[in-house]
């Protein structure tokens, strides 16, 4: 076998083991070692210390090294820990309560209130499986109290909590950020219009959907709604607080007055101080928080090394430059490549997450975006629409499971993948308004940051 025909079964055996459910940050390092010892092997052994003189664990090291000082990555465990304690704080169910509520007129008033839940909380947490097993945990009973159809539910709640991996601050946008080596400011202004006409959409689909079959979202009785005076201050007491934390983080962002680490930071403050606020700050919780930031950090730090090392010995084969020609070959374009593109990393969804989507295949595609002339923050809002399916897309769709985890036996799995079809077509519905006026991603940073010069 050639190299380049070494890379590319050293793709495939990747998916493979995905596929059968090894670790994907430890799977992405053994395999990246083991096949860059091939690569790097010189040969010469003689003695026992020969074994270790190969480049690639000198190529370990350096990456291990690049990941831990990745100022860009410093946002990530403090963005973390802001929606650890923010989850923890009792915040979000005064906060759906209270939208439930102030929504009583609309059509589908309790999905609406989840969908807003859901898009504020993603905001302040970014981290998908916490906000649709918190909004499980609470939106879906109080649903099936108000005889919601089981479908139209869980459809609602896995829509809305994928919104954190898009409405910024988003976690997903600093990852894709240190992998394109692009701006994270830029990146979060893309992405505030993108991120917002999709929760609009999710909305207008509820409304309709329920003027259509009002049976499957009854509206609230009388007798439990409380009276305005009570409404509004719910609203003032639980919606405004967190709103003005997540404006604060994410105004100091775009205005330029601090680095998404530096705002992060004040978020992660602002958290704790909410907490103490609703008197919901416990040592055992603030423990809980600290504990799974550490734990999620350590996550992405082993997966930023290990796919690096990946990419660096697929590169070194010539798997890049192998797929690289191929395309440029096909003389697609702009718009061939950008479709071809979407739908590749779409397929992708199906079996893989986001972040072996993102991490993995897409730097196969940014050297190609010179090539067909593409706006890479362009592209980049493309693939943070797209990776929304990637939760949503059966067989493996993690909200859905997120949900299902939680529900256990109040609701079957294929009951949850009838739900979410619908938002599989929003959101590509809302990839191609994005294509036809590209100026929903381009203005903003734009106006805030100037024109983008290649």
């Amino acid at each position: 076998m050639t190299n380049p025909e070494v890379a590319i079964f050293m793709l495939c055996l990747f998916i493979l083991m995905v596929l059968l459910g090894f670790p994907i940050a430890f799977t992405l390092l053994a395999m990246g070692v083991g096949f860059g010892y091939y690569a790097y092997f010189q040969g010469g052994i003689e003695s026992f210390s020969d074994l270790f003189s190969n480049n690639i664990f000198y190529l370990l090291n350096q990456n291990t090294y690049s990941v831990m000082e990745n100022d860009t990555l410093v946002a990530i465990p403090l963005f973390l820990f802001m929606g650890y304690v923010v989850e923890r704080a009792n915040i979000v169910d005064r906060l759906f309560y209270s939208l439930q509520m102030a929504a009583r007129n609309l059509p589908g008033s309790m999905a609406i209130a989840a969908l807003i839940t859901c898009a504020v909380f993603s905001t302040a947490s970014g981290i998908v499986g916490a906000v649709v097993t918190l909004m499980g945990l609470l939106a879906y009973p109080a649903m099936a109290k108000a005889n919601y159809k089981k479908e139209f539910a869980a459809g609602v709640i896995c829509a809305g909590g994928t919104l954190g991996i898009l409405i910024p601050p988003s976690i997903m946008l600093i990852v894709y950020a240190a992998i394109a080596e692009l701006s994270p400011l830029r990146l979060y202004a893309a992405a505030v219009f993108p991120g917002l006409i999709l929760a609009g959409l999710y909305m207008a689909y509820v409304i309709i959907r329920v003027l259509i079959n009002p049976s499957i979202a009854p509206k609230p009785r009388q007798e439990d709604v409380p009276p305005p005076v009570q409404i509004y201050m719910g609203l003032l007491v639980s919606f405004v607080p967190l709103t003005v934390l997540i404006m604060l983080v994410l105004g100091s962002i775009l205005g330029g007055l601090a680095t998404p680490a530096e705002a992060a930071a004040m978020g992660a403050l602002g958290g704790l101080v909410l907490a103490v606020i609703y008197r919901s700050l416990t040592w055992k919780k603030v423990k809980e928080s600290v504990f799974l930031t550490a734990k999620a950090t350590a996550m992405v730090c082993w997966l930023f090394v290990g796919s690096w090392t990946f990419a660096s010995v697929f590169s070194y084969l010539g798997g890049h430059d192998l797929i690289s020609d191929w395309v440029v070959g096909m003389n697609l374009e702009p718009w061939q490549f950008l479709v071809m593109a979407q739908i590749i990393i779409f397929l992708l969804g199906w079996p893989l997450e986001w972040s072996e989507i993102l991490i993995i295949f897409v730097p196969i595609f940014l050297p190609m975006l010179d090539v067909f002339g593409v706006n890479p923050y362009f592209f980049a809002m493309l693939v943070a629409l797209n990776l929304q399916t990637s939760f949503l897309t059966p067989p493996m769709a993690m909200s859905a499971y997120y949900l299902k985890g939680v529900l256990r036996n109040a609701i079957q799995l294929v009951e949850i993948f009838k739900g979410i079809i619908p938002y599989l077509g929003i959101v590509i519905l809302c990839m191609v308004l994005m294509y036809q006026f590209p100026g929903i991603a381009l203005w903003l940073p734009d106006y805030l940051f100037g024109k983008y010069i290649p």
